[in-house]
């Protein structure tokens, strides 16, 4: 499964995108000192990075045994973390920050970064730095990742649609009200709230994004 030729470098262009806003969130978020996912908005940077590079070869700046280095460590905290908020029970500490995903996402760039296999995404997408030498592939895992991030996208889009819900309901009107918008307009204080939200809402359709293009190069290498 390929895919359309266009297909790789739109994703590659839209990983960019999710890495560069995730960027200037952690600095806006540092400088106004707004309640942020430092670790969540770092990984989708370098992950962003990684995978267009993964996805066109032109953008590819970094050895794959570099990215490797990375996520490795990096699936092996998320876990970690997971585990603690589940031993801690701090589940409910907010909609968007769940650690397990987010393990389960650097396992799968480890994953597709692997010293290549054929039939895998060199074949499929033309990555570069992947040489056609290296162990048989592993489809059945390709495709239990896949599913994966499938239902991740089910669920963070779950997630959004209760948050807006329950926003709208709050006070009998939605979070950003005309009232609102009226003001940012007039150059008066800004509504912490309203921009909190479309923050959560920002960086919910960044994580659906970088999931479905996880997802589909995992299908391309089953």
């Amino acid at each position: 499964m390929t895919g359309p030729p266009w297909l790789p470098v739109f994703l590659a262009t839209l990983m960019l995108v999710i890495a560069a806003c995730s960027a200037g969130s952690l600095v806006i978020s540092r400088l106004h000192r707004q309640p942020s996912e430092p670790a969540t908005d770092m990984l989708h940077v370098l992950m962003g990075l990684a995978m267009a590079g993964m996805l066109e070869s032109r953008l590819s700046a970094v050895p794959r045994a570099a990215w490797l280095a990375v996520f490795g460590p990096a699936a092996a905290w998320f876990a970690w973390q997971a585990i603690r908020e589940r031993v801690r029970q701090h589940s409910a500490q907010s909609c968007w920050t769940h650690p397990a995903p987010h393990a389960v996402e650097c396992a799968a760039m480890v994953y597709m970064l692997w010293p290549a296999r054929p039939g895998g995404l060199d074949h499929a997408l033309a990555m570069a730095g992947m040489s056609s030498a290296g162990p048989s592939p592993n489809p059945a895992l390709a495709l239990v990742l896949s599913l994966f991030m499938l239902g991740y996208i089910l669920w963070t889009a779950d997630q959004l649609t209760a948050a807006k819900l329950r926003g709208t309901t709050a006070a009998g009107k939605p979070l950003a009200s005309a009232t609102t918008v009226a003001t940012a307009v007039s150059g008066g204080p800004a509504d912490a709230s309203a921009i909190a939200v479309l923050a959560s809402r920002a960086a919910a359709f960044s994580k659906i994004a970088m999931a479905a293009a996880m997802a589909y190069m995992l299908i391309a290498m089953a």
